[in-house]
Formats: C-alpha cells, structure tokens, sequence
C-alpha cells in the first residue's frame, strides 16, 4: 500500500500531547489518560442513570455536546461512598435525534492496549515470555528496518512505549478512504518499518501503536491462538465484563445498544458518520469496544490485583516520565496504564483511547473512585481535547 498523498492530515488510534498540538491544523486525538497507587475498592453498587441539573459531572457533559465538536457524551462515574451513577448528554443520532441510552457501548481505541498488556503479563507470570529478553525470539526476523532491530529490542520496551519503533498511525493519515479495508497485522508492522528509528531502543519514549501490534503478535506465536481469544478468555471473562468484546473478523458493526461515531477532520469540516468501519487497523492497539462502566470494572479489577500476579503488578505499574501522554496535566507511563495527577490532589491509574467517531478517558483511584467519560467524535483542536480530559478530572474530583 502506498503512503497518502496527504501528510499533513493526521488521523489517530492514538496521539500524545505534544504531536497532538503539532497536529491540531488536521484531524489527531489523544491516546490516554490516566493515573496513580494502589487502588483499594469501595463496596459493589447498583449503576443508576442520572439527570440532576447542577451536577457538576453532568454539567460538563451538557458543555461538551454545545456546539458542533461532540454529537453525544456518557460518563459512568463511582463515588467514595460506592455509588455509582451513568449521565448522558447530547445525542446518540444526528438524524433521528435519538438520545443516548446509559449502557451503550462504545470503541475504545486505545484502552485495548492494557488488555493486550495484561495478556502479555500473564504470559511472563506464567513463565511463557521474558520482559527483557529481545523480541527476535518470538518474531524471528520480523523487526528489521532503519535503525531497528528486534535483536536488540525488548518486550518490556514494546509495552512501555521505549522502543524507538515508529508509529503506523503517522503514516497512514488519510482515513476515510481506508473506512472498511480489512488489514492483516503484519501489513501494518511494515508500513511502520518504512519510517526509521526514532531514537535507539530504551533511550527515550515516544508512543507508538506499533508497539502494541507486535506487543499481538507475541502473544499470538506463544499462546498459538487468536489475541482477541486469549484476551476474552484471560482479561474480559475473569474480570466479569458484560459489555466488551473484541469484534470478530471482518465485523464493521458495534453490536449492541449503542451511539453513532462521527468523523471530520476540521472544526467546522463536513462531518462523517462512520459508526460502520473495519477496526483490524487498530487490532491489538485498539480494536476492542466496551462501556465507560465496564472500563471501570476492568481497571478496578487489575490495580486490584484480580489479573495479574503481585511481581507483573509491580511491573505494569513501574512508570517512566511521559510528558507528552496527557494534555492536560503531564503523566508517567507503565506497561500499558498509565499514572495521571489529579487537580484535587493524587493520582490514579487508567488509558483513554481514540478511534474514528470515538474518544475515551478513564480513571480509577486509591480511594474507590472511578470515571470514565466517552464522547461521539474525537477532537479536532487542542482545546476540544483538553476539555474531554477535564471532564474526566471533574468527575473524579467532584
């Protein structure tokens, strides 16, 4: 496949904080937000969908859906008492009007990444993959290009974002055209590879949603069954999830109850529907869909220590310095989660992801708090982001 003709237009699925500034001209997004220590979890509650006025949660999300950046808004959000609650704004079809029901799903982008993750650290609690032994032993010859050598690059660099690899999502920019094309993952490893290193393996950091391709790959050749499979099975079954599925071959659907995606590349460009798209070009790196609740569900149960042993815990959530993940506030970054201040004080532990017609930020803390907020589009200018990742904050601080 040929690069587009169109360098200066960026799709993502998922972008950091400073290329995002860089690209607010086109269409980028941010790939996560997140945060902080061990999480200690308040009692189960019963979900209850919400429309009191002057909550400040929902406030926010009736200001998000003003104008013509969002169509729609949901946000699930626990108290530390235990309670939660769901709040929806806008609506969930430009043509019909229909508004949003509160457990409808969504694409996740990149929240598949510590799902991929959690696989990948099974395996080494199980003895089956070493964080640093080099990739080649796994992908034997497949990582080769300018600069780049799987020789000399690790697992515990894929998932930490230190590897050096480029990231397909800076060079496959032009979307709509690629809307319902089906990709095969080793396609996008080397489109990747055309591009150089970005800097020599474990030197600096920079996100890549190569990583987390080949991050399933590993898994794939280890466990000699399907990613999406081994993430049903060992992520989303063990953690209850009701909700999230890993779309199966060539499914273009979100099944389910669940909102329109919109897609435009400009504030005031012609918009999209793009609720209908192959999701194969994010893969391991975010084909996944789920709720905000279920996001919730899922990042409570691995801080909790449900998925993964206390020595890959410890692991997942060792962070380097990564300055450009959040927009908002600055961040560190594990192995696949990443650690997020909060304007109340603390941190807590979460992604966020963006995927066509789709964004997502979530967040757990130490105290049993948790939020997660989706919106129907991703953002076009710096300022639309900032404002999803501050609803988040706000619901997490209010």
């Amino acid at each position: 496949m040929t690069e587009p003709s169109r360098p200066d237009l960026k799709h993502r699925i998922g972008l950091s904080g400073r290329r995002f500034a860089v690209a607010v001209t086109a269409v980028a997004s941010l790939t996560g937000l997140a945060g902080a220590a061990t999480l200690t979890s308040a009692a189960p509650a019963a979900e209850a969908a919400t429309s009191r006025p002057h909550n400040a949660v929902q406030d926010n999300l009736n200001k998000l859906v003003q104008g013509n950046s969002f169509p729609g808004a949901i946000a699930t959000v626990r108290d530390r008492s235990g309670h939660v609650r769901t709040y929806t704004a806008g609506v969930a079809d430009r043509t019909t009007g229909a508004r949003i029901a509160p457990g409808s799903r969504v694409r996740i982008g990149s929240n598949t990444k510590p799902f991929t993750s959690t696989v990948i650290l099974q395996l080494v609690g199980e003895g089956k993959i070493g964080l640093d032994t080099p990739i080649e032993k796994y992908l034997p010859g497949m990582v080769r290009g300018d600069g780049i050598d799987g020789r000399h690059i690790t697992v515990r660099q894929l998932l930490q974002h230190t590897s050096g690899i480029p990231d397909y999502d800076d060079i496959l920019v032009d979307f709509l055209p690629l809307q319902h094309t089906y990709w095969e993952p080793r396609e996008i490893v080397d489109v990747a590879l055309r591009r150089k290193a970005s800097f020599p393996p474990g030197t600096s950091w920079e996100y890549s949603n190569t990583n987390y391709i080949l991050a399933g790959l590993i898994a794939q050749k280890v466990t000699g069954r399907p990613i999406g499979e081994e993430i049903t099975r060992r992520v989303i079954n063990r953690a209850g999830l009701r909700d999230t599925y890993w779309p199966s071959l060539g499914d273009q659907r979100i099944l389910g109850p669940h909102p329109h995606g919109y897609y435009k590349t400009t504030p005031n460009g012609k918009e999209t529907d793009v609720t209908e798209l192959d999701p194969s070009l994010g893969w391991s790196a975010g084909q996944m869909i789920s709720t905000p609740a279920d996001l919730n569900r899922f990042f409570t149960a691995l801080i909790d220590g449900k998925l993964l042993k206390p020595a890959q815990l410890k692991e997942m959530l060792t962070t380097v310095d990564a300055p450009d993940f959040d927009v908002v506030s600055g961040s560190r970054y594990g192995l696949g989660i990443a650690q997020l201040k909060l304007s109340c004080g603390g941190t807590a532990w979460g992604h966020g992801g963006d995927i066509f017609g789709f964004e997502t930020r979530n967040a757990v803390t130490t105290d049993g708090r948790e939020a997660a907020v989706a919106v129907t589009a991703m953002p076009t200018t710096i300022e639309d982001a900032k404002r999803v990742a501050k609803s988040l904050d706000t619901a997490l601080c209010s």
